[in-house]
């Protein structure tokens, strides 16, 4: 896989000195296996029958297919409101991949989590892999998430993208390219969010920068 570097909003630079300078490796990989099953072009929609937490919005069931695996290590934190911001930052990410691996630009679960910039960028970024008629397969491992809360309320969260072992397939052709051997395969996503009024942190701002981490 190979991601350009998208636009930041200055809202997303004034609030990364809340975070921590580092970026390293925030946890171990917890699945060993290297195997990709299911190397085709079939993905897994979107589940209509969403996810509820009390007295919140229905959140869409974003679950991907055997043929491309996203591993979180160390997305856990101790204070209920900064897990809330992982746990829908990292659903933002599940839906981005799905809705690649769908061919599905405008998926609803993309645009639940996503709004702003976040959301048209987004957008733009899985129509190229539809324009080009490319599927994910493989294995991106996501890490070393730090997140924190804003004097005004909002959300930054940068973590990490090990893309060595995520390919991109051809769905005619069935060739499939990985990143290429003089490009840093692991992206830092630097993104901000806000809490809607149904307890959702939607991605209102969103960086990749590649070489921002190490593995």
């Amino acid at each position: 896989m190979n991601r350009s570097i998208r636009l930041m909003t200055a809202a997303l630079t004034a609030s990364a000195a809340l975070l921590l300078t580092a970026c390293g490796s925030g946890g171990g990989d917890k699945d060993s296996s290297d195997k990709i099953e299911g190397a085709g072009d079939g993905g897994s929609k979107a589940s209509a029958s969403a996810s509820a937490k009390p007295g919140g919005a229905k959140r869409p069931e974003v679950e991907l297919p055997g043929s491309f695996k996203a591993d979180f290590a160390g997305w856990r934190n101790s204070d209920p409101k900064k897990q809330a911001i992982l746990d829908d930052g990292k659903e933002r990410l599940k839906a981005e991949y799905l809705a690649i691996i769908d061919s599905d630009p405008k998926s609803e679960a993309v645009s639940f989590y996503n709004s702003e910039q976040a959301l048209t960028s987004s957008r733009t970024y899985i129509k190229g892999y539809v324009d080009n008629n490319h599927n994910l397969i493989g294995k991106a491992r996501v890490f070393n998430p730090q997140v924190s809360i804003s004097d005004t309320g909002g959300g930054v969260l940068f973590y990490c993208v090990d893309e060595s072992k995520g390919y991109t397939l051809d769905r005619k052709t069935k060739e499939k390219t990985g990143t290429p051997d003089d490009v840093n395969p692991v992206l830092q996503y630097r993104t901000t969010l806000r809490k809607t009024s149904e307890g959702v942190w939607t991605t209102v701002s969103l960086e990749t920068v590649r070489g921002g981490c190490d593995k």
